[in-house]
């Protein structure tokens, strides 16, 4: 005999499976679905009657769906037992009601909303990466597929995706929702984004060719005192030096000190794909960035790639004596914390995105305390 709660996980689990999504939320002749809830035996019957008994009113207290009842009549009863023994949905919203799981129904309210306003096209990719496109803000999600609809191959006609305004979107919405357009647009064609790369197809610069500002922060380590290098080449160059310090903008070059031994790689932003390299294997990376939603969403996708990097000035702490400078961030990153961070860091994006002035950029963090914490980092100090 299987509880409403056992089922329930099952329903939940159902849920989980991309085919099971599609072909449930975007077919209707697949209703109703049942799940069998198993029998008493006649032992039970006989001698667990309390257990068989609040099995059977555990299942007459379900509301949602239909639960299917039949008389079975036991050796040595003398009367046939109404006893359940499937469980009916007839709807999506049945489905997801069953499953009493507060994250499928929440990612489900979401899924509803942002199907409601794409083009159907767009549905069946929608719904096959559901967590994919329920962490983007539904906003983003939708006027990502406005855009989906109106580029075309070749459309930037050389010109960097930054500089692609299209439906008055800012500079860096190909940055922050690349992972979105891309499905979407490989719904229109036929994978072909995918199987081109973005830029490729759009006819835009190759993003790998996004320039980084390499500076030895000690004299010796490089033949020069700073120097523009593409991303794409930060995969084999081996940078010397025994610490890497990543930096988020380059506006704040001028806060950084003299470090023993170490390189600085300033203006990565999104674009952390390198830190991939085995040849950063044995360095001692550290990371800093804006304090803002951003600013972590973009830590813990290069903590994504170096899992040992150390955050640095990046905690509340610093923020809350940083609170002066702090302006509204706009366009905050999604509402669910990235994985990928501490459960101290989850803490602090939650805290930011409550706040009206959640955002403290690099550049007016005091250079006296970012000489300190990177002076400790490099000792070794927590």
């Amino acid at each position: 005999m299987k509880s409403p709660t056992d089922l329930a996980a099952r329903w939940a689990k159902q849920w989980q499976v991309a085919d099971n999504r599609e072909t449930r939320l975007l077919h209707a002749d697949v209703w109703p679905l049942t799940l069998p809830i198993g029998k008493p035996t006649s032992a039970q019957l006989t001698q667990q009657t309390e257990s068989v008994r609040a099995h059977l009113q555990l299942w007459r207290s379900v509301t949602v769906g239909q639960v299917l009842f039949e008389p079975i009549t036991f050796r040595g009863g003398a009367e046939p037992v109404e006893v359940p023994v499937t469980w009916r949905v007839h709807s999506a919203d049945e489905w997801v009601a069953a499953t009493g799981d507060s994250a499928v129904q929440r990612e489900y309210a979401r899924l509803r909303s942002i199907l409601r306003e794409i083009d159907p096209i767009f549905h069946r990719t929608v719904v096959r990466q559901c967590s994919l496109f329920v962490e983007e803000g539904e906003k983003d999600v939708v006027r990502a597929a406005q855009l989906a609809m109106l580029l075309a191959p070749g459309c930037a006609q050389g010109r960097p995706l930054r500089a692609l305004s299209v439906l008055g979107n800012d500079s860096k919405f190909f940055e922050r929702h690349r992972a979105i357009v891309i499905p979407l647009l490989d719904a229109r064609f036929d994978g072909q984004v995918s199987d081109l790369g973005l830029e490729t197809f759009l006819g835009a610069p190759d993003e790998g060719d996004h320039w980084l500002l390499v500076v030895p922060l000690a004299p010796g380590l490089l033949p020069f005192d700073q120097q523009r290098v593409r991303a794409g080449e930060l995969r084999s160059v081996a940078l010397p030096g025994s610490h890497l310090l990543v930096v988020e903008n380059e506006q704040c070059l001028h806060q950084l000190p003299r470090l023993a031994d170490t390189v600085a790689v300033l203006g990565s932003g999104l674009h952390l794909e390198w830190m991939s390299a085995p040849i950063l294997a044995g360095k001692r990376i550290g990371y800093w960035g804006d304090m803002d939603t951003w600013g972590l969403m973009i830590l813990a996708k290069a903590r994504g790639f170096q899992p040992e990097l150390t955050a640095l000035l990046m905690d509340r702490e610093l923020f809350d004596q940083c609170r002066g400078a702090a302006v509204p961030e706009d366009a905050p990153a999604a509402e669910q914390a990235p994985e990928g961070l501490t459960s101290a860091e989850q803490d602090f994006y939650r805290y930011l995105r409550g706040l009206e002035r959640g955002r403290v950029e690099q550049e007016f963090v005091p250079r006296e305390r970012v000489g300190a914490t990177l002076e400790e980092w490099l000792e070794g100090c927590p």
